[in-house]
């Protein structure tokens, strides 16, 4: 779970992660990307094992930084999540069984394939980043943007990932094709409260997003 300046939340959101989930433990890390408040002290005492950036280095670098501790415990299953409470914990269960009963190698909480409530704004949005997804990578999925996901441990070993910031869901969906990885989208629910709103992605961070991942393809020809 990256997080940054998440201290009004995120004891909520990790209250709710469930002890267990399909007959395994469930370690809940954070990656606490260079927060100015109380964020790694209150997930400290709600039981995570708080991984620090001394500096906000983005949530894609935030993100590679836990699943590669998720991979030094040698986890069979590793889910990522936000930490703004748009993801409901309970549906980890969802997104796991799936993994295990697939059997896949990731699967994708695909807000866009369960909308209702969700602002207009974001599901255009989502819809852009998808093409341009499309267009750098030649593959498209349901909901490019999810930060909600699960991973197999082989799958983990195989993806080369390196975005340090909002492009790290694009390059995922790049390594599931390039590896050939089997994936499903599954319909999770978002939690679209002011807090959340105001915390995701704003017009800025997508436009940096659209130019990180054209520089890439521009990288590639």
């Amino acid at each position: 779970m990256p997080a940054h300046n998440e201290a009004g939340v995120i004891r909520d959101v990790i209250s709710r992660i469930p002890p267990s989930v399909e007959a395994m433990s469930v370690v809940t890390i954070v990656v606490d990307d260079g927060s100015t408040d109380d964020t790694p002290e209150i997930a400290r005492q709600t039981g995570a094992i708080v991984i620090k950036h001394v500096t906000n280095l983005g949530v894609g670098a935030a993100t590679i930084t836990g699943l590669r501790f998720a991979q030094h415990l040698e986890a069979d299953v590793v889910v990522t999540m936000d930490a703004d409470g748009q993801h409901d914990p309970e549906e980890i269960q969802a997104l796991v069984h799936c993994l295990l009963e697939g059997p896949f190698d990731v699967v994708i909480g695909s807000r866009l394939l369960s909308p209702a409530g969700m602002p207009l704004t974001r599901f255009t949005a989502n819809l852009l980043l998808n093409l341009v997804t499309f267009v750098v990578y030649r593959k498209i999925v349901s909901d490019s943007q999810s930060g909600f996901k699960a991973f197999s441990r082989e799958a983990l070993k195989r993806m080369n990932l390196n975005a340090s910031g909002y492009e790290i869901c694009s390059e995922i969906i790049g390594e599931l094709y390039r590896n050939e990885l089997r994936y499903k989208s599954l319909p999770v629910k978002a939690l679209y409260t002011e807090y959340s709103r105001a915390k995701g992605q704003h017009f800025l961070n997508g436009i940096n997003l659209i130019l990180g991942m054209l520089t890439r393809l521009m990288r590639r020809v």
